[in-house]
């Protein structure tokens, strides 16, 4: 595996996206991920987990770090980039 692929990988396991399916403002934040250079993350689907519906139910969608550093609905591009570099 190489050292591009790697970064990717541990991307994608430190960020999570909390939303639902068929949400549009979900689909929004994918592409200012998109527009931050994220390729990699998780997609949470937060009515799967009762824990995640009770707790992000009227707030998602919600880019989350391993660490538990959250970036709630609406967030630009930068302030994407700024929580992922934070993280490395």
């Amino acid at each position: 595996m190489n050292a591009d692929r790697r970064g990717q990988d541990a991307e994608a396991t430190t960020l999570q996206l909390l939303l639902r399916p068929y949400c549009l403002l979900c689909l929004e934040a994918e592409h200012m991920l998109a527009l931050a250079g994220v390729a990699a993350f998780e997609r949470v689907d937060i009515e799967r987990d009762p824990a995640l519906e009770a707790r992000y139910g009227t707030v998602i969608p919600v880019l989350r770090r391993a660490d538990g550093a959250e970036l709630a609905w609406p967030f630009s591009p930068a302030q994407v980039r700024a929580l992922v570099a934070f993280a490395r």
